[in-house]
């Protein structure tokens, strides 16, 4: 329990329907892994101790409810395949339209991992180098000098690995009703970006300060490299060689994946409408379904043991999952570690890679894998209280496969 807390710790710093299988272990296993796991959520109680004893299991039905979230999908790899993927739930609350393992989800935050895998693409081809000062590549906009960056710089390491020194802005990315924002003027805030500039607050390498302007100055980096929206970078990089062929960084969704969208809803239940920035993307702009991101995900798995370079080389995906940064136990409540974009976990057969996201009014995404065991899940809701929900999920996942949670 010390773990999912740490978990929900960490997701807060980041803000009757079909299903299909995919495994090799048969229809009938799979589907009674299933039923199990379906009917063996515990509860999930901030401030509990690490052990109960043998606490009631409950159906996941039950929980959605409990958590007033109408929506959930999950897609749980195995042997490096998608196991299998199973949607619960409606789009909409008081709607009929159910969830099914084709709805699109925001990401939110899960977004970074696909805009890391880019850019560590672009390193290893020598497009960029991780450790040179970012202003030497920056076009329209540059990271303002002042004394915190005198001996330091901002760089490309510095900024996959939440070290940069930049700012959080308090409130997200604002802007004028109806406007439409260039990067740069996000970035200095000027209008009709309504939201606070990015600074330097404290010296670069010097601490790790979770900042989504980090990933908006990669994006800026990325655009301005390659002459091109990074909708269509992810397209040609990621989303088309890997048949993701239901993910996009551009909001509203056209006419193919609209009528596909879970659409998010507030801690009550009630729903809300999607504040997605029309141009700030990299940071948590994705939508996508769980079967997608496992796609991925397995890519990433796939690197790491060298059976594929679509994405990046064995050399590269082991770098990404590298811990970097250990964070502060004391924070989290567990150990966690920074890596290439991605959050580490764990050592040997137990190392996992991981990022969660969440984003205003209601949805969270989810994304674990264990590369050494070919395994993962992703879990997505349209709710508020998802990562709650994704906790127990998760836990009752990990009990049913064997995953460490420590």
């Amino acid at each position: 329990m010390r773990t999912l807390m740490g978990l929900v710790v960490l997701s807060a710093l980041v803000c009757s329907c079909g299903s299909r299988n995919d495994g090799t272990n048969g229809g009938a296993a799979v589907g009674e892994r299933i039923q199990r796991i379906e009917n063996g959520l515990v509860a999930f109680t901030p401030g509990a101790p690490d052990t109960t004893p043998s606490p009631a299991k409950l159906a996941l039905s039950g929980r959605m409810a409990h958590y007033k979230i109408p929506g959930a999908s999950i897609a749980v790899i195995n042997n490096s395949k998608i196991e299998w993927v199973k949607g619960y739930g409606t789009l909409v609350a008081g709607r009929p339209a159910p969830v099914t393992d084709t709805s699109i989800f925001q990401a939110a935050s899960t977004t970074k991992l696909i805009v890391s895998a880019i850019a560590l693409r672009f390193v290893e081809k020598g497009r960029f180098d991780l450790d040179t000062d970012i202003n030497a590549y920056l076009q329209s906009w540059k990271i303002p000098e002042n004394e915190f960056t005198t001996r330091e710089k901002v760089t490309l390491h510095r900024l996959l690995t939440h070290q940069s020194g930049l700012n959080r802005p308090e409130g997200g990315f604002s802007r004028e009703e109806g406007s439409v924002p260039t990067l740069a003027q996000v970035l200095k805030g000027e209008k009709p970006a309504t939201n606070q500039p990015a600074v330097v607050q404290f010296e670069p390498g010097s601490r790790w300060e979770y900042s989504n302007f980090d990933f908006v100055v990669i994006q800026l980096l990325l655009e301005e490299a390659l002459g091109k929206p990074l909708n269509e970078i992810a397209h040609e990089i990621v989303f088309d060689p890997l048949g993701m062929s239901s993910s996009t960084l551009v909001y509203p969704l056209g006419p193919g994946l609209a009528a596909r969208e879970a659409i998010p809803h507030d801690a009550e239940g009630n729903p809300g409408t999607p504040a997605l920035h029309p141009t700030a993307v990299a940071q948590g702009g994705l939508l996508t379904t769980p079967s997608d991101l496992a796609l991925f995900t397995i890519e990433l798995v796939d690197a790491y043991w060298g059976k594929s370079d679509r994405l990046m080389s064995q050399e590269t995906a082991r770098r990404m999952f590298h811990t970097e940064v250990q964070l502060d136990p004391r924070i989290l409540g567990f150990p966690l570690g920074q890596g290439l974009g991605a959050f580490t976990s764990g050592e040997g057969q137990a190392l996992s890679f991981l990022h969660p996201g969440d984003n205003y009014p209601g949805t969270s995404s989810w994304l674990v894998a264990y590369p050494e065991l070919g395994q993962g899940v992703v879990v997505m809701t349209n709710g508020a209280m998802g990562n709650l929900l994704a906790m127990e999920i998760i836990a009752a996942l990990s009990a049913e496969y064997g995953w460490s949670t420590n």
